[in-house]
């Protein structure tokens, strides 16, 4: 399976899934039964994604995610690494765009940073998004007190 999907796409699927679950079916299933079993309009962005990503990913696929973090809790962006890990191990490849320190620190992976100067290869470490997280977290009140005064 391949899959390109951005979070105004993620939207447009689910309303379409909507419209296709309300019309007649012969099988007497639900639609939502492959995606966890409820509408993904009922749950929370974040957890709408989980469960496509749970019921709809699998083995054998090439995977391209633009900023998925955008709908995701940082305990929420761990488990995705969980299930990233479990679909790489069956075969899968992931490109995925993002801005998330959290995971862009997935292990051996070659990440490329798009900039005025061309595509660099860097090293996590080397991410704006890694230092600029670091820094923030080692100082909070002084950002927090540069930014608002």
């Amino acid at each position: 399976m391949d899959l390109i999907l951005r979070a105004e796409s993620f939207y447009n699927i689910a309303t379409e899934l909507e419209k296709l679950d309300a019309a007649p079916d012969f099988s007497g299933r639900s639609l939502y039964e492959s995606y966890g079993g409820k509408s993904l309009h009922n749950q929370s962005h974040g957890e709408s994604f989980m469960s496509l990503m749970q019921n709809r990913f699998f083995g054998n696929g090439l995977y391209i995610l633009d900023e998925p973090e955008a709908a995701l809790s940082p305990s929420r962006q761990l488990a995705m690494i969980a299930l990233i890990s479990d679909l790489v191990k069956d075969n899968s490849q992931f490109i995925i765009a993002t801005h998330s320190p959290i995971l862009l620190a997935y292990p051996e992976v070659d990440i490329y940073v798009i900039d005025d100067n061309g595509i660099t290869l860097t090293p996590y470490e080397k991410t704006e998004h890694y230092i600029l997280t670091k820094q923030f977290l080692n100082n909070t009140e002084k950002y927090i007190r540069e930014l608002i005064g």
